[in-house]
Order: C-alpha cells, then sequence, then structure tokens
C-alpha cells in the first residue's frame, strides 16, 4: 500500500498579527490569512471596528445556520458588494422572498430529467476540450511542447459546457468566445471583497471598484443583454431552441405567476456563468495536478474511462465510481468557494459566547474539509478514503463545497456529471504529468485558483 500524496497548501499566518496587516493579506489572499489554529478549532473571533466575525467549525452550529435557521441567517451583504457590480440582483447575493421567488423560477431546470436532456453538450464540450488539450500540446514544436496550463485548459472547457447547455452554441460562437475573455479578464481585477466588506458604507457611497473591474462587469453584461434578447426573440418566435435558458425564459414563479423580466434574466445568466463556469474549472484544474501527483491512481482511473464509448450516455457516469471520488476528493481539498459568509438577524449564543445581532458568521468549507478533529490525514489527497465508514460520517459532518440546507447550489447535480464526464474523457486521452519545481500554490480570489496557474506534462495514452 502507497503512502497518499500530500498536495500544497498555503501557509498558516501567525496567530497574532496587528488588524492592518490582517486586512491586507485578507484582500490579497484569504486563504493564507488565516491562523493555523483554524484548522482545529471549533469556534474563533475576530474583531474590527466595524464589526466582528465568528468562523464557525463546529457541525452542529453549521446545520443551526444552513439548515435549520437559514432564514434568521441571510447571506451577508458585505460579500455581496464585492460582486454586485457584475451579478446585479442575481440569486447568489439576493435574500428572502425575493431569493426565494428567484429559486422557485430556476430550480426546475436542474431537475434529475432536464439534467440527462443537457448530457449530449456536455458530451460535445468533453470531446473539444479533448481535441484542445492535444492542440495545446503539440500544436507548435519547440521545448514547451507537451506542457500545458492546464488551468488554462479547464476555464476553457467549463465555459464550453455552460454556453453549449444555456444557450445551445459552443465556446467558439463570437458572443460566448467574448464573454469569455472579458471574464478572465474581470478575474484578473476583481478581488475577493473590496472595500465596502470591511467599511459600513451609506448606500449613497461609491464602492470603491476598480476601474477594470467596472468595465469589464459593464463589458459582460452587455454581451450576455444580447444574448437574452436574442433567445427572447426566438421564444415569441416559436423557434427557441429546448436548453437550460429556454426553460428558465418560459417558467413562471407558481407563486405569483410571474417570469423573470429581461433585466433579471441578464443578472441570473451572470452568476449562472459565474458559478457554473468559474467553481467547476477550478475543481477540474486541481483535478489534473493531484493525478498527476498520484500516478498509480491516474491509471486506475484510465482503465475505468476505457469503458465509456466515443459518445458516453448519461448512465455511463454512474459507473465511473473512481473517478467520482477523485472529483469528490478534489472538492475536499480545493473547494472553490472557500468561505460562505452569513449575518445574524439576532442575538445568539455560540458555544457559550454571545454573538451580537448584525455579526458575520463565516462557514469556511477550506477549513471545514481540512479540519484535524473530522478527518482523518486531512491534508493526503485519497480518492479511496470515499468507499470507508469513516469518511461517510466525516462527510456528513464535514463536506459541503456546493454549501448545504435550502441555500445549496441549485447547480450541484449538474457540476458533478460534468466535472466526472470531463476529467474521465481527458485522463482517457491523455497522462498527465508533474512538472518538478512547478507545483501550484492555491490562493483564493473569487474561486481557490494557482497563484501562477497550474502546468503539467501531457502525453497521448
Amino acid at each position: 500500500m502507497t503512502c497518499p500524496v500530500h498536495p500544497p497548501k498555503p501557509p498558516a499566518r501567525a496567530d497574532r498579527v496587528s488588524l492592518l496587516t490582517y486586512l491586507r493579506l485578507f484582500r490579497r489572499d484569504i486563504l493564507s490569512a488565516q491562523p493555523a489554529r483554524l484548522y482545529r478549532a471549533w469556534m474563533a473571533e475576530f474583531r474590527t471596528p466595524f464589526f466582528r466575525s465568528y468562523m464557525v467549525n463546529d457541525p452542529a452550529l453549521i446545520r443551526l445556520v444552513l439548515n435549520e435557521r437559514p432564514d434568521d441567517f441571510p447571506k451577508s451583504d458585505r460579500v455581496g458588494e464585492g460582486l454586485r457590480v457584475l451579478l446585479g440582483q442575481s440569486v447568489f447575493v439576493t435574500n428572502g422572498e425575493t431569493w426565494k421567488r428567484q429559486r422557485r423560477i430556476i430550480d426546475p431546470a436542474f431537475e434529475g430529467g432536464r439534467l440527462k436532456e443537457t448530457f449530449p453538450a456536455m458530451v460535445a464540450a468533453a470531446q473539444a476540450a479533448v481535441a484542445r488539450m492535444a492542440a495545446s500540446a503539440w500544436g507548435s514544436a519547440g521545448a514547451t511542447a507537451g506542457m500545458v496550463e492546464v488551468e488554462e485548459q479547464a476555464s476553457h472547457a467549463a465555459a464550453d459546457v455552460i454556453f453549449r447547455t444555456l444557450f445551445s452554441i459552443p465556446i467558439e460562437h463570437e458572443i460566448a468566445s467574448a464573454v469569455f475573455q472579458e471574464f478572465r479578464r474581470y478575474q484578473r481585477s476583481q478581488p475577493i471583497l473590496n472595500l465596502a466588506a470591511f467599511l459600513p458604507l451609506p448606500r449613497w457611497m461609491p464602492r470603491f471598484h476598480r476601474r477594470a473591474t467596472r468595465a469589464s462587469a459593464a463589458a459582460i453584461r452587455a454581451l450576455i443583454t444580447r444574448l437574452t434578447e436574442a433567445r427572447a426573440a426566438e421564444i415569441a418566435a416559436g423557434t427557441a431552441p429546448d436548453d437550460l435558458a429556454t426553460k428558465i425564459m418560459t417558467t413562471r414563479d407558481p407563486v405569483t405567476g410571474q417570469g423573470f423580466t429581461p433585466a433579471e434574466m441578464v443578472d441570473q445568466v451572470a452568476i449562472f456563468f459565474l458559478a457554473g463556469h468559474e467553481t467547476s474549472a477550478s475543481a477540474l484544474g486541481w483535478a489534473l495536478y493531484l493525478l498527476a501527483l498520484d500516478p498509480a491512481i491516474q491509471d486506475r482511473v484510465a482503465q475505468e474511462a476505457a469503458a465509456l464509448g466515443d459518445a458516453p450516455e448519461f448512465s455511463d457516469v454512474n459507473r465511473l465510481r473512481l473517478t467520482r471520488d477523485v472529483f469528490r476528493e478534489t472538492l475536499r481539498l480545493y473547494p472553490p468557494v472557500p468561505m460562505l459568509v452569513r449575518e445574524n438577524r439576532c442575538p445568539e449564543e455560540f458555544r457559550g459566547r454571545k454573538v451580537a445581532k448584525g455579526a458575520q458568521v463565516v462557514l469556511s468549507p477550506w477549513h471545514l474539509h481540512r479540519h484535524e478533529r473530522l478527518w482523518a490525514e486531512p491534508d493526503a489527497f485519497d480518492p479511496d478514503r470515499w468507499g470507508g465508514e469513516a469518511a461517510r460520517v466525516s462527510a456528513r459532518e464535514a463536506y459541503m463545497p456546493f454549501s448545504a440546507g435550502p441555500r445549496v447550489c441549485t447547480g450541484a447535480g449538474f457540476a458533478m456529471v460534468e466535472g466526472v464526464l470531463l476529467l474521465a474523457m481527458l485522463v482517457r486521452a491523455f497522462r498527465f504529468g508533474r512538472i518538478a519545481g512547478a507545483d501550484p500554490m492555491p490562493v483564493a480570489h473569487l474561486t481557490v485558483r494557482a497563484k501562477d496557474g497550474i502546468r503539467l506534462k501531457v502525453t497521448p495514452r
């Protein structure tokens, strides 16, 4: 039996630093700003002159916040402020009745039967990803032939899936390509939190978004508006394809009887692209890197994937058990969304400590998934752990890559099918190898990404 590998994680800071140092670290990278004790603590308090926050790793408190009393712990506006320039009033940042109405319209598009209908588009995107990977590895001669920045390839593949399933167009489509390229610029300019996350700014005051961030967000929303307006015209003419966009735009809220307005649809498409592309790309890139670290597991995945036909069927995904466990283990070690922030509406008491109304309650998949008291060998890459009872218990208590409770990601099932399919088809076609001295270091921007990308050696099988 071989020992599991231990992939890199950011160095933790000292337990005590000045507030200014912490804020500077936090704005640059939320992960390395946190102290090492959070990997074993049940709760920790952080104080600023303007608010207090409590990171909660206690499974009972997490259930309270996400499952038992979610309306008492709405999403914090402090995080939403940084994303609102792109997302507007999308389902990701709203609360209360507005959010409930949005979910009643969106959720039917991601039900099991609809997921099966989108599968052929996923397969087409996966086949295109294999072709792009080959072109990237051997498209030109020279010393870099076979060396691929797989995080970039994963982004391309995930964006392709979104556009094919949402609007029935490939990533090569003029508007889809423009959105993808503009989003890459937005991603580089947008910190995970802006100044409004730390200061109690009044509504009328500017939010201090960077000029490049505002420009990219405006360009993305203008392109999405073109797509939604064109689809609305096709729906009116009776010529619209039966894809996710059509389903969502024609669904009426069963309570109010109203659907999304054109402006509301732009907000929702923006979050579909952000959540469906950015998070899936993060997970796929890290999964390929983890398999490069463990060639034996990678060969087992390739053997399992070899049974897929040239055009896999939806039912084939259920047979990719090891590939699914690799993807689950990737989401454990590198959860795309590292922290969830809620705000308590009422005074609370957590573990004997008074928590005032309006405090920030931070739930951290990053720390929870690596918690020393909740997982055996928490920093090890061990997909076989998922076949044991211990991991099943840990998963019930301490695994939430898609959040949990009523606000669980509506596309969680979609993401698991997409991620497993893309991973299987890429590993079936290629062998991924580690490049000495080029191991990636995770940082948190919009999602958990590699600081300088993920470069791997890619060879055909």
